[in-house]
């Protein structure tokens, strides 16, 4: 043996540490120096580290100190490595630090940097917090793993200074801000992989340097822009992960420079429609996943070609045209077409293969028969409309599912994932089957499930299916204790249901995360809900929802019409949250139960010749009223686009009669009047079933244009979420403009904090907390999660509703606005209240999301205090809330501003994060400003905050006054109007605002036409 060769020393026990010891046999004194043994003592303690005990000069040579692993439990280690070459072999280095699985729960160190000798630092897969010191980037490590960790905060630019970094990895933590450029110094570097964090912004261009690449990863941040065309300046590139980002198309050309990619994965792609990408002569591909990228055109025929391929993902595009003909030479394991436009004939030889094969949702021409049964073909709605008409022994795979037989069931009970069992007198059936990659289950003809997509580094193995299995103490039904998973789309279809309204509720609980401080207990599962096509549940979280794992939560859908005979539950993963917690693949759809009943009378069902009968009348009468209507001038002369364009209206929302609202309010009884705004009274309602509704009626004397009424039923009917007002639907009769929403029990925010003595409430400081939080969720859901990507531009507490659970919703849609990133300086139109809008819009008409971000810092400010922005003046010299917490911030005294009715029930250090919260929102810079997300995560204690100090000046207080006299000037005609309407009621509602807007460009008003919904006193 080599006198250099290496000598492992230490002990085995519970947990491992291999203390590794590089020295010539005989060595006689091989001791670590006594400042190296006191750092690693310091460190020890700060990770909270509890299997480092005894560490001592000695330890490299004896392993005294350092306990080790259970060979059994590979991933769980403690492993050190000593080089004793030093000083003629007499003095020794650690090298080499392995803390992995052992749920620490410290911060990261600073002292590491202290070890000048170390060259690999793996401490993934713990509990740890805070941020990484930029000390690190004095480190000398060829490998620096962070990850599965709590680790927060920016990622440091020093980090760019370890020239000998080949081994990045910090993905599954909360890291936020923009990936630093100085990372783009580090020429070894092979891996990078960042995927399930917070951070933002884009690609930066000097990553172009880092030519060593082979793996980088991305997946599920807020990173934005286009796909860099620098990445074929990564020719060594064997991985690339860009999937649930916000980054755009197209794929760049470039990315055929990569010839020895063997996975790629891109998903989620925004912007415009592109053509497939340039990946001839990539033949060592092994995995290829372009889903949801607006892919259109045919699939070229060289992807045939690609000899390694084992997995084909190019589900959710608009391809189109046959599937090749050189797929049939493929030696793959799994191929996933669906939800495109493929066309032709289905290949027979797909009938004939054993793999998993999903071409649902297309425009396919039918082969031979084939009868629907379950199978690894997923063929579920793939043939054209065309062949709808041909062997119903195919109905499956006809568009709509439409059901073979009688529509004749009522109800629907589905134990996910788990046995038959009964609840509340209710048989939930069976759904055991653990096939999943591509499969279509039909149980008889009563229900059916679609399930697409593997796991991400799990091929083979997975499960599709799962049980409580941990330590969890769950209560309540049983069918919490299992559930059915989906890597990537799961579909559950109640077939053959009668016409008409039913109610979903939808049975989650997450048992395969763990409880209390440990790394198991990191993850975070995040997928959409769409029921009939709508998303009902953006981004959910089952833990965040339920506030726990193992704990059951029902989400209740009441109103869920069923036209045809088919339900749709669609459940589907975006490629946000974690995947690898606590193993890899763990991510997706999880559902525990499904429940639907109906909304009507059993037995009170049509014949379909009375249904037949009915429509026919129907239609008559449309015809008989479009009639009148034409007669009376609606269709005709000035107001025509006008009118138009409200009755359009009628095709986005619920549609209500006029006498169903009047009998709905009495008959607009004064007694059920719950405010009164500048533009009309709003009422309390109440349907024939039972709903309780608000009406908001826009008054006949008001001379303003519909645009603003069009402009928020248009906005709030493309969008759904728990922290955004439901809109019930609209009334449009004669000169009557009705708006229908949810009832809010608890009415707005501005009356809950400063109404007048009775109608204040007693909002203790957690109830605060959720309030300011679901203000922030929703505005979150506007800016970056939903489709339309929307600016509020309205934002104040008299805009935020308070339901029942004291649960915030925003209101008022009627300034919203499509937030287009290349049309961000809006100069032809300022709208919104004096008081909450940024100074960068209110002067300049410079209108980004960063606006809104301004006015729920405002808000924010209003919750901790309890005092109107507006209203609330210390002294003379202070206009605003606002002026007297920046002297405040001065003085630092800003706990003055803690409304005193809170008590001993408000945390000093809670109250303190909200106001500096507060104050980094309104920020005078925009770019300052943090992003929606980034405000959910402070208020959860999951990103720290450190509010600027804002300093007071002459200059600063002058352009904002002259921001605020340019828009009284502007509008000054609009205010008087609304101060007439709202004088009266203004003494005794001390939250009344105005809400100013300036004129268009040909001269035309544009204020709002539709009052806050509850901005005025409830008697």
């Amino acid at each position: 043996m080599d006198t250099n060769c290496i000598r492992f020393c230490g002990l085995f026990s519970f947990i491992s540490l291999a203390l590794n010891c590089f020295s010539p046999l005989g060595s006689v004194a091989q001791l670590l120096p006594q400042e190296e043994v006191n750092v690693l003592k310091t460190i020890s303690s700060k990770l909270q580290n509890k299997y480092w005990n005894g560490i001592n000069r000695a330890s490299c040579r004896e392993g005294k100190g350092f306990n080790m692993t259970d060979p059994l439990n590979v991933k769980n280690l403690s492993n050190g490595t000593c080089d004793c070459t030093f000083n003629s072999n007499s003095i020794c280095h650690i090298v080499t630090i392995q803390l992995k699985g052992l749920d620490m729960s410290g911060i990261l160190p600073p002292e590491f940097a202290e070890l000048t000798h170390l060259r690999e630092l793996d401490l993934s897969r713990n509990y740890l917090n805070g941020s990484i010191p930029s000390s690190y980037g004095k480190l000398r490590v060829t490998i620096l793993s962070l990850g599965g960790n709590r680790i927060s905060g920016l990622i440091p630019k020093e980090l760019g200074d370890i020239e000998t970094l080949e081994e990045l990895v910090m993905e599954n933590n909360l890291l936020e801000g923009p990936l630093p450029p100085n990372l783009g110094s580090l020429s070894r570097l092979r891996k990078m992989l960042l995927s399930a964090n917070n951070l933002n912004g884009t690609i930066p261009e000097n990553f172009s340097n880092l030519k060593n690449m082979t793996d980088f990863r991305i997946d599920g941040n807020r990173i934005s822009g286009t796909i860099p065309a620098f990445i074929g300046n990564w020719p060594k590139m064997d991985r690339l992960d860009i999937q649930g980002t916000l980054m755009e198309g197209p794929i760049p050309p470039t990315i055929s420079q990569l010839k020895n990619m063997t996975e790629l994965r891109i998903s989620d792609l925004r912007g415009k429609q592109m053509g497939f990408p340039n990946l001839q002569g990539l033949t060592k591909m092994k995995r290829l996943t372009l889903r949801s990228c607006s892919i259109f055109g045919p699939i070229p025929k060289y992807v045939g070609a690609m000899q390694n391929l084992k997995l084909l993902d190019l589900s959710n595009n608009m391809l189109n045209g046959p599937i090749p003909d050189t797929f049939e030479k493929l030696d793959f394991n799994n191929m996933f077409l669906g939800n495109n436009t493929l066309s032709g004939p289905i290949p027979d030889w797909m009938f004939k293969s054993q793999e998993n094969i999903d071409i649902s949702y297309n425009n396919f021409t039918e082969t031979s028969s084939r009868k629907c049964e379950s199978s690894r073909l997923n063929l579920v709605s793939s043939y054209s409309k065309t062949m709808s008409n041909r062997n119903s022994d195919s109905w499956c795979s006809k568009k709509d599912l439409a059901c073979p037989t009688k529509a004749e069931y009522h109800s629907l009970f589905i134990n996910c994932g788990g046995n038959r069992i009964k609840f509340e007198g209710n048989d939930y059936e069976e759904d055991s089957v653990t096939s999943g990659p591509s499969y279509f289950f039909l149980s008889d003809d009563k229900w059916a499930f679609s399930s697409s997509g593997v796991y991400v580094g799990r091929q083979d193995d997975s499960s599709y299916t799962t049980t409580n299995t941990s330590s969890l103490n769950m209560s309540g039904p049983d069918f919490y204790k299992s559930a059915r998973l989906g890597p990537n789309s799961l579909k559950y279809y109640g077939l053959c249901l009668r016409r008409g309204s039913y109610r979903v509720q939808l049975h989650f609980a997450e048992i395969m995360f763990s409880n209390g401080p440990k790394f198991s207990s990191l993850g975070r599962r995040i997928f959409d809900v769409a029921i009939q096509g709508n998303v009902v549940l953006p981004d959910f979280n089952i833990m965040e929802e339920a506030k726990g794992v193992g704990k059951g939560i029902s989400m209740d859908f009441k109103d869920i019409f069923v036209s045809g005979s088919t339900l749709e539950i669609h459940l589907y993963w975006t490629g946000k949250g974690t995947n690898a917690i606590p193993d890899k693949g763990v991510y997706g759809p999880l559902i525990s139960a499904i429940t639907v009943t109906p909304n009507y009378k059993i037995g009170s069902g049509l014949h379909v010749g009375a249904i037949i009968g009915i429509v026919l009348a129907s239609i008559v009468a449309v015809l008989i009223v479009l009639f009148a209507l034409w007669k009376k001038g609606i269709f005709g002369g000035k107001n025509n686009e006008e009118e138009f364009e409200l009755r359009a209206l009628d095709l986005q929302t619920g549609h209500f009669r006029l006498r169903q609202i009047k009998a709905a309010t009495g008959n607009f009884d004064p007694a059920n009047k719950i405010g009164e705004g500048g533009f009309g009274p709003v009422y309390k309602g109440t349907l024939l079933d039972g709903t309780i509704i608000a009406v908001k009626q826009l008054s006949s004397k008001s001379k303003q244009g519909n645009r603003e009424f069009v402009n928020e039923i248009g906005m709030i009917s493309a969008l759904q979420h728990p922290h955004l007002v439901k809109l019930y639907g609209c009334c449009i009769e004669g000169n009557q403009l009705l708006v229908i929403y949810e009832y809010m029990e608890n009415n707005c925010l501005a009356r809950a904090l400063f109404g007048r003595d009775d109608q204040r409430l007693n909002l203790d400081w957690a109830t605060r907390q959720r309030i300011c939080s679901g203000i922030a969720k929703g505005l979150a859901y506007l800016h970056e999660e939903s489709r339309l990507k929307i600016v509020h531009r309205d934002i104040k507490s008299t805009n935020v509703l308070l339901d029942k659970d004291m649960n915030a919703k925003i209101s008022d849609f009627g300034l919203a606005k499509l937030d287009e990133e290349e049309n961000t300086h809006i100069s032809t139109r300022i709208a919104g209240t004096v008081g909450y809008m940024a100074p960068e819009y209110a002067m300049r008409g410079y209108l980004t999301d960063k606006a809104d971000v301004y006015s729920f810092g405002v808000v924010a400010l209003e919750i901790v205090s309890g005092k109107s922005n507006t209203n609330y003046r210390p002294k003379e010299e202070f206009v605003y809330l606002l002026d007297w917490a920046y002297v405040l911030q001065e003085q630092g005294n800003l706990l003055e501003l803690v409304d005193p009715r809170l008590g001993s029930s408000c945390s000093k250090k809670e109250a303190m994060r909200m106001i500096n919260l507060a104050l980094l929102c309104t920020n005078p810079s925009p770019t300052l400003r943090p992003s929606m997300s980034s405000v959910v995560s402070m208020l959860e204690g999951k990103l720290p905050v450190q509010a600027p100090l804002v300093k007071r000046t002459t200059s600063d207080d002058e352009m904002r006054f002259k921001s605020f006299e340019k828009l009284s000037h502007d509008s000054q005609t609009q205010v008087s109007t609304y101060s007439q309407d709202s004088q009266a009621q203004s003494m005794n509602a001390p939250w009344s605002d105005s809400s100013v807007h300036s004129k268009d460009d040909n001269g035309t008003s544009t204020s709002r036409l539709l009052p806050d919904l509850y901005n005025v006193n409830l008697d």
